[in-house]
Formats: structure tokens, sequence, C-alpha cells
């Protein structure tokens, strides 16, 4: 990933609705959600949503697809792998165990 996708990425996520929506289609898996189901779960009028959804769009982190008369946004996969990569790519300094998310206490699970 170059320096200015990164950027874009990161200036898209930057935002409380845009990260609220990229996060809840991180969670919605492959399938994605139709854009009204996204807008109730984020209470947000739509003409909202969509001004924010197309911002994840440019910066490549979501995708649309029309269905009938909805559209179903799903997560851009490939380029939050890029981004995540490119933000790992330097860190640790050959420690790669200081990169990785820290367990809970008595869970084994990561911190969200």
């Amino acid at each position: 990933m170059e320096l200015e996708s990164a950027i874009a990425a990161l200036g898209a996520l930057a935002q409380e609705t845009r990260l609220r929506a990229f996060r809840l289609l991180v969670r919605a898996g492959t399938e994605g959600l139709p854009a009204g189901v996204i807008a109730e779960g984020l209470d947000i009028p739509p003409a909202t949503l969509s001004f924010h959804l197309k911002e994840l769009s440019r910066a490549g982190l979501v995708h649309s697809r029309r269905e009938g008369r909805s559209i179903r946004y799903t997560l851009g996969v490939e380029r939050m792998q890029e981004l995540l990569q490119f933000l790992g790519d330097d860190c640790c300094q050959g420690h790669p165990e200081l990169c990785l998310p820290r367990a809970q206490p008595g869970t084994g699970k990561s911190p969200r």
C-alpha cells in the first residue's frame, strides 16, 4: 500500500460515524448489510449514511452493489488487510510479538 492510500483510508476512518459503520460491516462479515439496516443500526438518516459510506467507498474500505431498490454494502477486506499490513510493516523492529494485540486478562481474547 502506498502512503497516499493509507492516508486516505485512515482519513476515512477518522470520523465517528464512518468508523462505526466500518466496524458494523466488519461484524457483518462477507454478506454485508443493506444501507437501511446500517442506517438503523447507527441511528442516522439514510442521506447522512450515504455521505459517510461514499467516503469509505472512495478509500476502498467498503464496496456496494445494487439489489433491486436497495444497496448492499460489504467490507473492503483486501483494503483493510493492506492497511493493517502497512501499519505493521515497520512495527516491532523484528519483534512481531510486540505488535500483537494483548489478550484480555482471563479470557485469552484480544481487547476490542
